[in-house]
């Protein structure tokens, strides 16, 4: 699992880890039943502190994306195709707005956008 962590952001490195694992499971790079690699392993591998790292699993274990058992480690749950679904049309909602702010700065106007997105996506 490759994990990267940027410590001059201004995003919390927990979030960066939980965000990343959401990644890798919304792709389909985690499947059900994999493992996570270990706390300390994966704080040691990143150079952070283990509790960072135990409050990312433990977010991730709230949004029911993992399990963990006890002297075991953490694993991947069963991705509710529902979840998953909706986790992806927001990203892309995530992606569309940072477009239309970026349009907005150059001055391209919604139709113009429009006028974009029906010629990238003719067939």
């Amino acid at each position: 699992m490759n994990i990267v962590v940027n410590t001059s952001s201004m995003i919390p490195i927990y979030e960066q880890i939980v965000d990343q694992v959401k990644k890798m499971i919304i792709s389909g790079e985690l499947q059900e039943n994999d493992p996570l690699p270990s706390v300390r392993s994966l704080a040691r591998d990143l150079k952070i502190s283990a509790l960072t790292v135990k409050k990312a699993y433990d977010q991730l274990e709230e949004e029911g994306l993992t399990a963990t058992v006890h002297g075991k480690g953490s694993y991947v749950r069963s991705a509710d195709p529902g979840k998953v679904a909706e986790e992806r049309r927001k990203e892309i909602e995530e992606d569309l707005s940072a477009l239309l702010q970026k349009a907005n700065v150059y001055g391209v106007s919604p139709e113009e956008i429009r006028e974009m997105l029906d010629i990238l996506t003719e067939e």
